[in-house]
């Protein structure tokens, strides 16, 4: 290789090297101009995230702890009563003495411990109570996170639905600019009036201050699920778009529907259950309880040491010592009965609200299809046509403006509808208690 083509070469190299730092800045620029997109989360990822950390579940799972560990103390007994002081002792200490004829002193100093020994068969009763009582926070827990699922799943669906309003307004405002533009042309032209160019500007201030609202109600529906998932309420991130409509047409909905899907019916189903139990403790409580009895006694003055020991019982079969346990049982007995009812009152509301709800949500399927299939298609139709038209120099700005307006106010009141229809599969799903 001559010197020439030396020289060529390091001259080469050389702007490539310049070129790619060129093009390194650009792109260290370009990147801190357009930061990453947010996360995008699906509605079940939001859902486990609310199981895992929502605080009022938390507080339900410490509900059952605590009840559990209550239960570990259900066949604990009674402490023992230890006694000590004197026994027949006279007054007069001279008494205590020994007679200077022999005779032996009185009184005595005595010790004594008693215990209880609980009936087995009230210990069992109660143990089974107190184990039961968790049980009925379980099923509230699952009540409570049916409750926060329905919110999640409204949030997020108006969320989605307003980011589709948010982008027929972008693709409105493109269209109204083009009608400015246009029309500024031809007037400039002398090819087209002005009657409808400051509707198309006026227009243009209308969709950007829906925009502001559009956005703000998607700030508040991103603290609230960020508020559902005990997150920072600030955490960005955004949610998919598309959404299901299901099919409920052919549900039937029974008293057994509820009874297996719902959380509140099975834990009045358990509180009537625990009711039983605690029946069945409180009947245990009037069976007899056995104990014993032992006394050390000192003589004084040469009396001997002396014992007594004593079996008891307690029997709790009096008027006056088992009027609380037989009242107990009794307003157990009517609690149980008002727990039915409301057990049959929560079927029958919510079997009515189940096949309301079905009927609503047919009848906002057919009025969707109608949009989809007749109304929105004919309306783009007919602005594509105006839009054709005005091209053409054969129709006014004001015509097709007025078919731009008509077709942006069917699509946004399209979205209402499709937003209508997930709220009502969202109240639908809480009442059949489906995730």
């Amino acid at each position: 290789m001559n010197y020439a083509n030396m020289e060529n070469w390091k001259s080469w190299t050389q702007n490539i090297d310049t070129m790619l730092k060129q093009l390194l800045i650009i792109v260290s620029f370009t990147s801190g101009l357009f930061p990453a997109s947010a996360q995008t989360l699906s509605l079940d990822s939001i859902i486990n995230t609310i199981q895992k950390g929502n605080p009022t579940l938390k507080m339900y799972d410490a509900e059952v702890r605590s009840s559990d560990e209550a239960a570990r103390g259900a066949r604990n007994w009674d402490a023992p009563t230890l006694g000590t002081g004197f026994w027949m002792t006279p007054y007069n200490p001279k008494y205590w003495k020994k007679g200077d004829n022999g005779a032996t002193g009185t009184g005595q100093y005595q010790l004594s411990v008693e215990q209880v020994m609980p009936n087995r068969k009230r210990l069992d009763a109660e143990e089974k109570y107190l184990q039961s009582v968790s049980s009925i926070d379980a099923e509230r827990k699952k009540t409570v996170l049916n409750e926060l699922v329905a919110a999640a799943k409204k949030n997020y669906y108006e969320w989605m639905i307003l980011k589709r309003k948010t982008n027929i307004l972008d693709e409105g405002e493109k269209l109204l600019n083009f009608m400015i533009q246009s029309a500024e042309i031809r007037y400039k032209n002398g090819l087209g009036k002005i009657n409808a160019y400051y509707k198309a500007k006026a227009a243009i201030g209308n969709i950007q201050n829906m925009r502001l609202m559009l956005d703000n109600e998607i700030k508040q529906r991103r603290i609230i699920l960020n508020t559902l998932m005990n997150r920072d309420k600030t955490q960005a991130f955004e949610v998919d778009t598309i959404y299901t409509i299901k099919d409920y047409s052919s549900a039937a909905f029974d008293s057994t529907t509820f009874i297996d899907s719902r959380s509140d019916i099975r834990a009045i189903d358990k509180n009537i259950q625990v009711n039983y139990l605690q029946q069945t403790a409180e009947y245990a409580k009037l069976k007899p309880e056995f104990g014993v009895r032992y006394e050390h006694m000192f003589g004084f003055g040469g009396l001997p040491t002396q014992y007594s020991l004593l079996g008891t019982v307690k029997i709790p079969l009096t008027k006056w010592s088992s009027r609380s346990a037989k009242a107990n049982v009794e307003s157990l007995k009517w609690k149980s009965a008002s727990l039915t009812l409301q057990k049959q009152m929560i079927i029958n509301e919510a079997t009515g609200m189940a096949y309301g709800m079905q009927n609503d949500i047919e009848v906002k399927k057919k009025q969707i299809r109608l949009y989809n299939e007749n109304i929105i298609p004919a309306l783009r139709k007919n602005f594509q046509t105006m839009q054709l038209a005005y091209e053409q120099n054969t129709e006014e700005l004001f015509s097709l403006f007025d078919a731009w307006e008509t077709l942006n106010m069917t699509q946004l009141e399209y979205l209402q509808q499709v937003q209508d229809l997930l709220m009502m599969q969202v109240a639908l799903e809480k009442v059949l208690e489906i995730k």
